[in-house]
């Protein structure tokens, strides 16, 4: 097996989320990225705020290392979730320009650093508030894909549309009449399973 740097492992992995969150955006109207979708207010342009959101507290402020990005949905006295959703006054290009500038910043951060130097998380416990660079990237990078997975579904939810990236769709070949098919064949083994529990259950 040939050996790998692992730094250059957690930036692929990082970077291939970051793109897939971005990549959900493209061909949407600003009413689209911008809409909940969920009952608890899930939207795209959201996730974007805040993946950069925590990109730049993680692997900048974590570490002594400021962007200087002014965001004021952290400020006190800012309204509680604020980091999750677009006002009418923030532009896409806006937000998507300060993930952007997240990324260059937690890069040069995990350029300069060795990935068993020592962070404070100021939003952790005190005595429980240190953490490596290695458990920082790690953590942003499960919270990435996490997010990015939600905005699959919410995409697709909106116009059918799914993939990992342009050109890599990760789901089986099909048409719509195949998956018109799949689907009914899922929702019969559901009710099926389901009949049987019942069943089971009056014995």
């Amino acid at each position: 097996m040939t050996p790998t740097d692992p730094k250059a492992d957690l930036r692929f992995y990082l970077q291939s989320a970051r793109d897939a969150l971005l990549w959900k955006l493209e061909g949407l109207s600003e009413y689209d990225v911008r809409r909940p979708a969920t009952p608890t207010g899930t939207n795209l342009l959201g996730l974007v705020k805040h993946a950069a959101t925590v990109e730049l507290g993680y692997l900048g402020d974590v570490f002594g290392r400021p962007s200087g990005e002014p965001l004021p949905w952290l400020a006190d006295g800012a309204e509680q979730n604020a980091d999750m959703w677009v006002t009418a006054d923030e532009s896409r290009a806006y937000v998507v320009g300060l993930y952007r500038r997240a990324w260059a910043h937690a890069d040069a951060t995990i350029d300069a650093l060795a990935l068993d130097t020592v962070g404070r998380v100021p939003w952790w416990d005190e005595g429980k508030d240190e953490v490596t660079l290695h458990h920082a990237v790690t953590r942003v990078i499960a919270d990435t894909h996490r997010h990015a997975g939600h905005a699959d579904i919410v995409r697709e939810l909106m116009d059918g549309a799914v993939g990992m990236s342009e050109g890599n769709a990760g789901v089986a070949p099909g048409n719509s009449a195949w998956w018109e098919t799949y689907r009914g064949r899922l929702e019969r083994a559901a009710r099926e399973a389901d009949g049987r529990v019942a069943s089971d259950q009056v014995r």
